[in-house]
């Protein structure tokens, strides 16, 4: 049999890495449809990107951590479906989640509108203490811009919340975006029973996207 001697260091950083505390949080990704959230949230996840991506019918269930100076944030990320006739379950979605990134297409100022309705959605339902991010995305689309990344930004920073422009085509901003929500959670969490949403039929679409409640099809 072969033996790979294992260094201080290896040995040092996996001692360092078992003595940090892991915190999972529940993330929402909300926003209209076609705006780009599942493509934000494969580059995140899987570092991939598709140029055609299918809608996601239900919602898709990905994880994903981070580890930062004293702790590690795992992500428990439901992607849902953006369009209009699922708006509905929504909430299903968003009740009890730690963090929301809602996203929308600069090249698109009807979406940017739809992000600012799901924002104060989240403000009046969602978690008293929910950290929200705001992200305009298809920032490589910049020369067919509609939205004032100036405009976006202040509307933001009047809302409390963490703003970036992304692409998730090019994957700027997009691991950063995370990171920012990730650091603004808090650090030390109660172990608790997460809401949970429960499976009773499920159809997959190419994604993983899940059917719920009632065995409809979200």
């Amino acid at each position: 049999f072969f033996h790979r001697r294992v260094s201080s260091t290896e040995l040092s950083m996996a001692g360092q890495m078992a003595k940090k505390i892991q915190n999972n949080f529940k993330l929402v990704l909300l926003g209209d449809a076609a705006v780009g959230k599942s493509s934000c949230v494969e580059r995140f996840v899987k570092n991939e990107f598709f140029e055609f991506q299918q809608p996601t019918i239900g919602a898709a269930f990905l994880t994903q951590t981070i580890p930062l100076d004293e702790y590690i944030v795992k992500f428990e990320i439901w992607d849902t479906a953006g369009q209009e006739r699922y708006r509905s379950l929504a909430p299903m979605y968003y009740r009890g989640a730690a963090a929301a990134l809602v996203v929308y297409d600069i090249t698109d100022s009807d979406s940017f509108a739809g992000a600012r309705t799901w924002i104060d959605e989240l403000q009046r339902q969602g978690s008293a203490d929910i950290v929200i991010g705001l992200a305009g995305n298809k920032l490589d689309l910049h020369s067919q811009r509609k939205v004032d990344a100036k405009e976006a930004k202040q509307y933001a920073d009047e809302n409390g919340c963490i703003f970036f422009e992304t692409s998730a085509k090019t994957g700027a901003n997009v691991q950063e975006i995370f990171v920012a929500i990730a650091q603004k959670l808090p650090k030390n969490v109660q172990p608790q029973q997460n809401d949970t949403i429960q499976i009773i039929s499920t159809e997959e679409s190419s994604r993983g996207g899940l059917g719920c409640c009632g065995g409809g099809k979200k």
